[in-house]
């Protein structure tokens, strides 16, 4: 068949128009909502939100080219070609349509986050190839079974409920075989699990390769058995890498990508902070970090942005998009213990209640005139009364308080104290 033909005639490329102003006006704000600013790799895995209403475009275009082949009878007409010769070329625009898709998606969330850089990622890109040319395949496959009234809309709703359904599941590698963390990926401090790549590659090169099996042959019976066997192994084998993963399939960033200076502290910044920025952090840090130690409060000699602070450091916890502003809330957030693994399987965590009162404090602490916590308006009035009354003790206690209380957030079963009483005669500290 002529290419021109082909295109003419193609089912992909007469939905394509339909399917990009889908991607571009009904999923526009949720492909938008969460994207990493500056972070390309962010951009890349939330335009796989698009992934399973794309895929599902894709079956039903195989789906009808599937059935529009059989009722043509063209495989009955001894052709010289083979089956899969021939199916290829009619399938490749629909392919191509599921292709433009995505691509359109990722320019949607590149935009949202306004870079280009870094947007190429060769692993999630990997990952869509594979799920958009399978579920091309065997919608083929259900068009040449039942006639295109029940296979495309068949094709079209069971494509979406087996891609978009698994990241609901509690069974978290079930999702990971269709892709389904991609949209979770990734905050600055995250890359790309190549877990999840693998896991996904090898369930859809299964399903591709059992596909073009049941096509090559023509549905034969042991060829439908060897298809069945194929996908099987394939399930299989993509469960081994997935099922070390979490729902998120992210790990952390290699600190080797910080751009750090030697000041006192010592700041390290993701260069997608820009240098304008980054020189404007690092100098309110220091005068923050400088302040804190001028109370008395410990504070260390490294503030970096990576995922997990080695020893010595403390997260500074920043948006890509961070202004001076917001460095005080990042250095006190790293000051405070993290969160317990006993808090986070939902263990009581009395000490916890403490967090907005301590908070509180170290901003205060951290404000050059140590301005009052309520006037900043940042906390609610229970954790600002309790703030203001530490600050009305002497030096010392307020530190003790401070110490007692971060000791106790390190356990689940160490309720925090409650700061003492203020001396009849005040002491501001």
């Amino acid at each position: 068949m002529l290419l021109a033909t082909v295109l003419r005639i193609s089912a992909g490329l007469r939905a394509l128009p339909f399917l990009l102003g889908f991607v571009l006006v009904a999923l526009g704000d949720e492909l938008t909502a969460w994207v990493t600013p500056a972070y390309g790799l962010s951009a890349a895995g939330h335009a796989g939100l698009a992934l399973p209403f794309v895929c599902a475009a894709c079956a039903a275009a195989g789906a009808w080219e599937g059935a529009r082949l059989h009722r043509g009878r063209v495989f009955d007409r001894s052709p010289v070609r083979s089956p899969l010769a021939i199916t290829a070329p009619v399938l490749l625009p629909v392919a191509v349509m599921g292709g433009l898709g995505m691509v359109t998606a990722l320019g949607v969330t590149a935009l949202a986050g306004g870079t280009v850089t870094g947007v190429p990622q060769p692993g999630v890109f990997a990952v869509w190839a594979g799920l958009l040319l399978a579920n091309t395949l065997v919608g083929s496959i259900v068009g040449r079974v039942l006639a295109p009234v029940v296979a495309v809309p068949l094709a079209l709703v069971s494509s979406f409920v087996l891609n978009a359904y698994p990241a609901s599941f509690d069974a978290y590698w079930l999702r990971h075989l269709v892709g389904g963390g991609l949209s979770d990926c990734c905050a600055v401090d995250q890359v790309l699990d190549h877990r999840a790549v693998l896991s996904s590659l090898a369930f859809s090169g299964a399903v591709c390769a059992a596909a073009v099996l049941v096509i090559r042959y023509r549905g034969a019976p042991a060829a439908l058995a060897a298809g069945l066997a194929v996908t099987a192994g394939g399930v299989a084998l993509a469960a081994l890498p997935a099922r070390g993963l979490g729902p998120e399939p992210v790990a952390d960033r290699s600190a080797t990508a910080l751009v750090c200076d030697h000041g006192r502290p010592r700041v390290c910044l993701w260069p997608e902070l820009g240098t304008t920025r980054a020189g404007l952090i690092r100098e309110e840090a220091g005068r923050v970090v400088n302040t804190l130690a001028g109370n008395g409060v410990p504070v260390p000699a490294t503030l970096t942005m990576a995922a997990r602070p080695g020893p010595g450091e403390a997260k500074l916890g920043l948006p890509t998009t961070a202004r001076v502003r917001d460095v005080t809330p990042g250095v006190v957030s790293g000051l405070l213990p993290r969160t317990p693994d006993c808090a986070r399987t939902g263990a009581p965590y009395p000490a916890g209640a403490a967090t907005g009162a301590v908070t509180a404090w170290l901003t205060a602490k951290a404000s050059p005139a140590g301005a009052a916590p309520r006037a900043r308006g940042r906390f609610g009035t229970e954790d600002a009364a309790v703030a203001e009354q530490v600050l009305r003790l002497p030096q010392e206690a307020q530190l003790d308080w401070y110490r007692a209380v971060t000791e106790a957030l390190r356990h689940c079963d160490t309720p925090a104290p409650a700061p003492a009483p203020a001396p009849p005669t005040g002491g501001a500290g």
